[in-house]
């Protein structure tokens, strides 16, 4: 019998853990190489005002519910922390993790790059480990000693902010003139502490440069979001990548019914929400928003802390620093700051080239500049064999999708089944990168951006189907068609063997 092979996981992040337990479910050798002293991805680096953007009941693993104690609809980044050191202990995962091992570099080794180009078929053969009957993977790893250092200066990332503790957090924002750049999530906890710290004394200034379809809760008039943007009859209104004639034409009949809920979702944040009041009504419908995954649940009282004075909303594109303070458009007095923060995020792609030495990985991975990078079933890069993505493109829930890529991956690597040819998976690529520009909007606010919430029941089916497994998890048409589908439709998932 041939001896499995061995699989490198980067990073034991929500996307980690998952690639981790499914692949030793199917016997591979797995090691996950994780630069920090714990477990949590992005949750160990979040402030402790952060809450879960969705529901926990879709914020979960399929076979691993959250426990009884915790009755919140949305948790906070404790108790997240708390549910993922569960799920690894569980599941005996931490074992298999290399803590304070950072991966500095990958290089595929035994094919030549030429080669690897003139394949029709992905490592070769269109299976996992098809070319590796020569190509493999080095992988170049740092030991770190272990130690945290975050910088104090005057201009930090949202992400130095976030590893300080509580007490760290108050020395460095107490009656000081706060200006946070930006206006998702992070960018709104943090406006929200410092306001609870400061009060209107010492009001927090965001500079927000794109107005966002930020919420309060996740219903509108009474209806729960979900039921109107995330369920199969939902994905009814769109045309879908790969769809069929018959859906091509019921997506065209039906659009009109998308532009109704995006104006009943707009209703009624601006009669809840005084976003005009602050001209802070963004320029794309709320549905674009949900498309590309740029919205966010706004914290607990935040535009009472905005009518109070205590955090301060300044629209504008562009911003420059003056010697006291930053100076932004249509003002000609800068707005006074001892410190500024940057709550925008990362470029995902520049991540992905700069963990490959070859040049030529480095200039594929992301693909040109006017398309998505190019990941078939947001987890494979036709021209990098045997190196899967997961957790690149953004969903509804990032555990919830996760969960199933890594289901599929395992499926695959355990010749479940067996990739397209190159061009076919290339064609559709170009599918879904049509399917984003049309939905998301071509603007640069939604450049390159991979966000599968809209159809991510429609996503998940396609993986399904690969596996070999019923998509249709629920009973009945009407359940199906109209009931969001979550974890829990997915237990006891049948795989190929």
């Amino acid at each position: 019998m041939e001896q499995k092979k061995r699989v490198c996981i980067i990073e034991a992040g929500v996307s980690g853990l998952a690639a981790c337990k499914y692949l030793l479910e199917r016997g591979f050798q797995s090691v996950v190489f994780e630069a920090d002293r714990s477990i949590g991805g992005l949750w160990k680096s979040t402030s402790a005002s952060t809450r879960l953007q969705t529901a926990r009941w879709d914020y979960q693993f399929s076979d691993f519910p959250w426990p009884e104690k915790v009755t919140e609809p949305c948790p906070d980044s404790k108790q997240v922390m708390e549910y993922l050191e569960s799920y690894a202990q569980r599941f005996d995962l931490i074992r298999h993790v290399r803590f304070g091992e950072k991966v500095e570099g990958i290089e595929y080794v035994g094919v030549a790059e030429e080669e690897m180009e003139a394949w029709d078929l992905w490592a070769g053969t269109g299976g996992a480990f098809g070319g590796g009957r020569r190509g493999v993977w080095h992988v170049t790893v740092r030991q770190e000693d272990g130690t945290v250092e975050v910088f104090n200066g005057k201009v930090i990332h949202s992400m130095d902010y976030s590893n300080m503790d509580s007490t760290a957090v108050t020395e460095l924002v107490k009656d000081k003139q706060v200006i946070i750049v930006g206006y998702l999530k992070s960018a709104l906890d943090i406006a929200a502490e410092c306001a609870k710290i400061n009060g209107p004394r010492y009001p927090c200034t965001m500079i927000v440069r794109t107005k966002r379809w930020n919420i309060s809760q996740l219903e509108a008039w009474g209806i729960p979001i979900n039921y109107m943007y995330l369920n199969h009859f939902s994905e009814l209104l769109l045309h879908k990548p790969g769809e069929g004639l018959t859906l091509s034409l019921l997506a065209t009949i039906l659009s009109p019914l998308r532009w109704i809920f995006s104006k009943f979702t707009e209703s009624y944040l601006k009669k809840t929400i005084p976003m005009k009041k602050y001209d802070m009504i963004p320029k794309h419908s709320f549905f674009q928003g949900v498309a590309a995954g740029l919205l966010a649940v706004l914290p607990e009282h935040f535009y009472d802390k905005v009518e109070e004075g205590s955090i301060i909303l300044k629209p504008s594109k562009t911003f420059e620093f003056s010697k006291n303070g930053v100076l932004i458009e249509e003002e000609v007095t800068p707005i006074k700051a001892d410190l500024v923060i940057y709550a925008t995020g990362f470029k995902g792609d520049k991540k992905l080239k700069n963990i490959f030495i070859s040049p030529w990985f480095q200039k594929v991975v992301a693909g040109t500049k006017d398309m998505i990078v190019p990941l078939y079933r947001e987890c494979i890069h036709p021209q990098i064999p045997q190196m899967a993505i997961i957790g690149y493109s953004e969903s509804i829930s990032n555990v919830y999708t996760t969960e199933i890529r890594a289901r599929w991956l395992a499926c695959f690597i355990d010749d479940g089944f067996i990739l397209p040819s190159k061009r076919k998976m290339e064609k559709n690529i170009l599918e879904w990168d049509k399917y984003y520009k049309t939905y998301s909007g071509n603007s640069s606010e939604c450049y390159r951006r991979s966000c599968i919430t809209s159809v991510h029941t429609w996503y998940n089916d396609q993986l399904c189907k690969d596996m070999g497994c019923n998509p249709r998890r629920k009973k009945g048409f009407f359940a199906d068609l109209f009931i969001p589908y979550g974890p829990i439709d997915y237990v006891g998932l049948e795989l190929k063997k």
